[in-house]
């Protein structure tokens, strides 16, 4: 099939029309509109500096079902033995910036660029992008963020710079997200990493279909304030 050249206007084509690797489409921009847009039809962009921008929809896709969520032994012991604190919302652009500088294994770089970077604040500025942060001893030592809504929260990245702080930032999504009744984190790509936390491949079309119904709901805009 063919790769669709994006124009200026605001449309995708049907994410079915994928290459079997998923990519879907070039070019754009990142405007909010855009983003909420591909991210409402299933498509997300990931792309590399230097790179005009690439909007992938792959299929099969992996998926976190919050109420699923799998927390091995060993690491709910070394969280309780660490003792992270955790907040939502507090240090976004931090969180990106520390996502963006983690080293890939390859050494190929971040497909966090500065666009990417600039586009993600301001969707957390509108509400919609969201970053759970782990902190030691009043440093911040790992997190994630991405994009929700309806109930369906779709992650981005994480990062950690000392170990577990990542894994701590997941759990603690997972179970704030089952808290409020969401019914799927959209992990994207499919990593060894998340499919040991419960994570599970499913067919596109599935996908989709529960996209649907999840984004039926009402969108818990940012700032996040937490359960009491």
């Amino acid at each position: 099939m063919p790769v669709y050249l994006l124009s200026d206007d605001l449309i995708f084509p049907p994410p079915e029309e994928a290459e079997p690797d998923g990519l879907l489409a070039i070019g754009g921009d990142l405007s909010v509109e855009r983003l909420l847009l591909a991210y409402r039809l299933g498509i997300f962009p990931w792309y590399a500096e230097n790179s005009p921008i690439l909007w992938w929809s792959p299929d099969p896709r992996l998926i976190l079902v919050p109420q699923n969520l799998k927390i091995p032994v060993s690491l709910r012991k070394a969280l309780k033995r660490v003792g992270f604190t955790l907040t939502v919302d507090k240090q976004f652009e931090s969180v990106i910036w520390g996502c963006a500088k983690v080293e890939r294994k390859g050494g190929n770089g971040t497909w966090i660029v500065s666009d990417m970077i600039e586009a993600y604040c301001r969707l957390h500025e509108a509400g919609l992008a969201h970053s759970v942060e782990t902190w030691l001893e009043g440093t911040l030592v790992g997190g994630l963020y991405g994009v929700s809504l309806g109930k369906c929260f779709f992650g981005e990245s994480m990062f950690h710079i000392v170990p577990n702080a990542s894994k701590a930032a997941l759990v603690y999504l997972a179970e704030l997200l089952q808290t409020w009744g969401f019914g799927m984190i959209d992990c994207q790509m499919t990593t060894e990493h998340l499919l040991r936390f419960g994570a599970h491949e499913i067919p596109r079309r599935q996908f989709l279909e529960h996209l649907g119904d999840l984004l039926q709901n009402e969108t818990r805009l940012a700032p996040w304030s937490l359960p009491e």
